[in-house]
């Protein structure tokens, strides 16, 4: 009987969940040219092996490359030679897109917002020169559930990041290949492979409620261990009939 090493274990869960992902929400079709949204950390790095691999399968047949968008007005620290080196071992073609933001120019919206903004308009605007039809990005089922519980509390929307958002303004089809993988995983395989963590010092980085989200997603599982599956069901689970429902009589009834 084959004895599998604990590392062997967080590798095949992983790819497990991955290809689990890539199949349930059709990620891939046949001939599709896809960009990496590289940012150097541990999530974007274990998606370039994951899709590598996962190219090398014959059906279905699809191509990758990677770009690395450095925004020029935050303090980034990026080893540039490094990522394009771990890149360029899966045989995986390497972008360097350079790129900032003004704050000032909109105050109504947040930093992290326009830094945001301006990154992802910097992945469509490298996908469209590589003539790519998809953009992968490297969030997990954590971010995922983190946006989730921000969007309710901050937003009022029942809403989060799809694992396939077709952009139809943009041609585009946004894609989360790591959408059922956990980030305790992810770190456990950021130590096998000894991953070179880049420095990045956001002034912003305060701001954001992200890392809120993360302790409350934390005290739920210790609360229910399974709350992260809940969670995820009840995102395709939503019981409209129970549900608070407008009457069509209510809007005159708040401005008599």
């Amino acid at each position: 009987m084959v004895q599998y090493t604990r590392e062997d274990k967080t590798i095949r869960r992983i790819e497990k969940r991955f290809s689990k992902g890539m199949v349930e929400y059709g990620l891939i079709e046949d001939g599709d040219k896809i960009l990496i949204g590289l940012s150097g950390g541990k999530d974007s790095l274990a998606l370039v092996e994951l899709l590598s691999k996962r190219a090398r399968v014959y059906k279905p047949k699809f191509s990758i490359m990677a770009v690395h968008v450095v925004m020029r007005n935050i303090p980034y620290q990026s080893d540039i030679e490094y990522l394009r080196n771990y890149v360029e071992s899966f045989g995986v073609p390497f972008v360097l897109y350079e790129t900032e933001f003004d704050a000032s120019t909109d105050t109504r919206k947040s930093p992290c917002f326009l830094c945001s903004w301006n990154r992802r308009k910097a992945l469509f605007t490298v996908a469209k020169e590589h003539n790519c039809n998809k953009i992968a990005l490297g969030h997990h089922m954590d971010d995922i559930l983190e946006t989730l519980l921000m969007n309710v509390t901050f937003q009022g929307a029942f809403s989060s990041m799809p694992p396939r958002l077709v952009m139809k303004k943009f041609d585009m089809t946004i894609i989360r290949p790591m959408c059922l993988i956990h980030e305790s995983d992810l770190v456990e395989l950021a130590q096998i492979r000894g991953y070179r963590k880049q420095v990045k010092n956001c002034p912003y980085e305060a701001q954001s409620h992200r890392s809120d989200m993360k302790g409350i997603l934390h005290q739920l599982e210790e609360m229910n261990p399974e709350a992260r599956y809940s969670l995820w069901g009840s995102m395709t689970n939503v019981q409209e009939e129970l549900l608070p429902q407008k009457t069509d009589n209510s809007n005159s009834l708040i401005n008599a």
